[in-house]
């Protein structure tokens, strides 16, 4: 009581005091926002008509496909380059509490070419994931730095590796299936992709643990949980609420508990003597990489191969999945890759070796338009911007907003893709052959499934595309390639021709993870 008397004299006192510097502060800011003008204020506001913010929240919630595609249509019709209109850019609400401003695709060479320090990608994953929540690790350059000098260039000596790990992992998880059986195939995906990745990030001997499956798997799935947990809450509330939700409690337990699984095997590692064979997986790369940057403590490398599990399966079996939906739903082109398949595999005596994979030209293909068709998220190239900067345009893009790239809308422009809305299996091998047969090898290659260009997103672009993706592109033709040379696949009896709808919760759309194909083992000669 003596506390609240004493708190209410010294405010009664000072109140008018701190009224007039109130008062003098808001005079400042409305004397700058009238001299500069608000940066902001040209930019249309997609779903103005809702009325509120707080309706505009919900809208890009439970449709954020329809906010995006409708800004990318309004924006395109209202520009004028002939009377210099900079309106070609729209901000939307989403479920945070910061300012999106979607930028067209247009202006990526330009955007790309901007530091880091002006547009910054970990920012934006900061933001975005809700790190601060999650505790998501992302800021290590080591990672960027051991895949894409040890993991992309191993890949030719990799492959076989990779692809035996499928083929073991396909009879540990997968029935028999003597005849048609009904299987959850987004599960099974989710094991087959976690023993595989596993074997190239921890090895062989931890990676087929069911410890180390169980703790890939269920990081992935709670990381995301996590994260759509805190997205419900009103922004305002997240610093009261969020570190008490039980998403986020989960996902601290699950982070304790990779810790415990890694720390025997990073003692063994780091005991290895200099004459001792070092193994070749992406955890003693880091160990060995260590030396240009930092060293890394345990907790710091259990988060980190946590990250690289939830980077490598949560992505890879939603392609991968999308992928086995559309050859249920279009069964006639099975034939087609299979007989693709079995021709190329024939040519290296069955062995997966790159060029295997990239004479699979219809396949990369399919999985490229599955992709197109159904991406993991609504928008790409994601960049929180630190410093304003102006657009070629002259529209300027002030400092704290995060900037982004429609990805789907794009994939959905008739402009871009003719007949956008229809599944086209060979659209991608079309375009690559059509470019070759005119002498356009280097435009044509930018049509492969690990390729990055400016109208397919998925994997990001500029130097912070994802270094991954040459892996992942592997191991999901690998899977995909030893379903179809190994079963065939149907939807089940009723659902013939209907594709299971996608779930889609804010920017994000993954496949329904609930339903059942059916399975049947070919019966070879």
């Amino acid at each position: 009581m003596a506390l609240t008397e004493a708190i209410s004299q010294v405010f009664g006192t000072k109140l008018p005091l701190v009224l007039s510097t109130v008062a003098v502060l808001g005079a400042v800011i409305l004397f700058q926002i009238f001299v500069n003008g608000n940066p902001l204020a040209n930019i249309p506001v997609v779903g103005e008509e809702l009325g509120s913010d707080e309706k505009r929240r919900q809208a890009y919630l439970f449709k954020a496909k329809d906010v995006y595609i409708d800004g990318y249509k309004k924006v395109r019709r209202l520009w004028n380059p002939k009377r210099r209109q900079k309106h070609d850019v729209f901000r939307i609400v989403t479920s945070n509490k910061f300012t999106v401003v979607v930028v067209p695709a247009k202006y990526l060479t330009e955007l790309r070419n901007l530091p880091d320090d002006t547009v910054s990608f970990e920012g934006a994953i900061e933001q975005t994931m809700h790190a601060k929540y999650t505790q998501l690790e992302f800021r290590h350059k080591l990672i960027v730095y051991v895949i894409k000098t040890n993991l992309t260039p191993a890949l030719n000596r990799l492959n076989p590796s990779i692809a035996e790990e499928v083929q073991e992992s396909f009879r540990k998880e997968l029935p028999p299936c003597p005849d048609w059986t009904p299987i959850n195939i987004n599960q099974k995906l989710l094991r087959i992709v976690a023993l595989v990745s596993g074997r190239i990030f921890l090895g062989t001997k931890v990676a087929r643990s069911e410890a180390y499956v169980d703790a890939a798997i269920n990081y992935t799935i709670e990381l995301m949980r996590a994260r759509h947990a805190v997205e419900a809450v009103r922004p305002w509330l997240r610093p009261f609420k969020a570190p008490h939700l039980p998403e986020i409690k989960a996902l601290r337990a699950r982070l304790r508990a990779g810790e415990e699984l890694l720390r025997p095997l990073l003692a063994e590692r780091r005991n290895l003597s200099d004459t001792e064979e070092k193994p070749e997986d992406m955890l003693q790369w880091i160990l060995d990489g260590q030396s240009k940057y930092r060293p890394y403590s345990t907790e710091e490398l259990a988060r980190v191969q946590l990250t690289l599990s939830f980077a490598a399966i949560h992505t890879t079996t939603m392609t991968a999945t999308n992928t086995l939906y559309n050859l249920a739903v279009y069964p006639e082109y099975i034939p087609i890759l299979r007989e693709e398949i079995s021709s190329v595999l024939s040519t290296t005596g069955g062995v997966f070796t790159s060029q295997a994979l990239q004479n699979m030209k219809r396949l990369d293909s399919f999985i490229k338009e599955s992709m197109r068709i159904d991406p993991p998220g609504a928008t790409s190239f994601n960049r929180k911007v630190l410093k304003s900067f102006a657009l070629s345009s002259g529209q300027v893009i002030p400092a704290g907003v995060i900037i982004e790239v429609p990805a789907e809308a794009l994939t959905r422009d008739p402009e871009i893709f003719p007949n956008p809305d229809t599944f086209q299996p060979w659209r991608f091998y079309d375009l690559r052959s059509e470019l070759r047969n005119e002498g356009e090898a280097d435009k044509a290659a930018q049509h492969q499934f690990a390729s990055i260009g400016q109208t397919v997103l998925t994997f990001g672009y500029g130097r912070h595309a994802c270094p991954g993706r040459f892996f992942a592109a592997n191991e999901i033709k690998m899977i995909v390639a030893n379903i179809l040379m190994q079963y065939d696949v149907k939807m089940p009896e009723g659902m013939e021709g209907k594709r299971y709808p996608n779930i889609r919760y804010g920017g994000t759309n993954s496949p329904d993870p609930t339903k059942e194909l059916l399975f049947k083992k070919i019966v070879k000669a």
